[in-house]
Parts: structure tokens; C-alpha cells; sequence
């Protein structure tokens, strides 16, 4: 998910404004892990960007985004930009050093 809310709307009050994006970042949070993973993979995990525009967003946790609404909330952002895609999270290959500890 690519997108621009705003945060700031005529006519609209700024809390429910923001509880509205929040509830639409957690629910597109939600469909995501609800897909199948693929054989090789333990979890869905979430690349995160969260900026006021595109060019400006940084990289954030999947955990991060919520408090950085609060952030721009407070700082009075008219819009921000949230970037969340998710990947699946591969199992760790077992190396030869690993092997050896558990056979002795």
C-alpha cells in the first residue's frame, strides 16, 4: 500500500480523521497476514516508509507507524505519506557450524 492521507479535512474533526487512517493501516495490516505464506516462510513481515511526501518518507518498523501518525498528528501534518509492503519472512538455513555443535 502507496498512499497520501490527510490528516487535516474541512468539515471533519481531526481525532476521528486520525482514528480513520489508523483503522485503515491495521485493517490493510490484517488482510495482509490473513494470506497464505509460502512453504519456505515463518511470517508475513512489513517494509515501512512514513514521511510527509514520498520523497521524504523514512523507513520505519511495522509497529512505529501508529506512534508516527501521533507524531505528525501533533505537529499538525495537513497529509502524510504511508508505505507499507508486505514480505514474506524466509526460515533461517542451517550452516555447517551449526551442525557440527548439535551432532557432538
Amino acid at each position: 500500500m502507496k498512499k497520501v492521507f490527510k490528516l487535516q479535512q474541512e468539515n471533519k474533526n481531526p481525532e476521528r480523521q486520525l482514528d480513520a487512517v489508523k483503522n485503515e493501516i491495521r485493517k490493510y495490516m490484517k488482510r495482509e497476514r490473513k494470506k497464505k505464506l509460502p512453504e519456505d516462510a515463518i511470517f508475513w513481515d512489513f517494509d515501512c516508509r512514513f514521511g510527509q511526501s514520498s520523497d521524504d518518507a523514512e523507513s520505519l518498523s511495522a509497529s512505529e507507524v501508529i506512534t508516527a501518525l501521533n507524531k505528525a498528528h501533533e505537529a499538525t501534518w495537513n497529509e502524510c505519506y504511508v508505505e507499507i509492503i508486505a514480505k514474506a519472512s524466509m526460515k533461517k538455513e542451517n550452516t555447517s557450524d551449526e551442525e557440527a555443535s548439535t551432532t557432538e
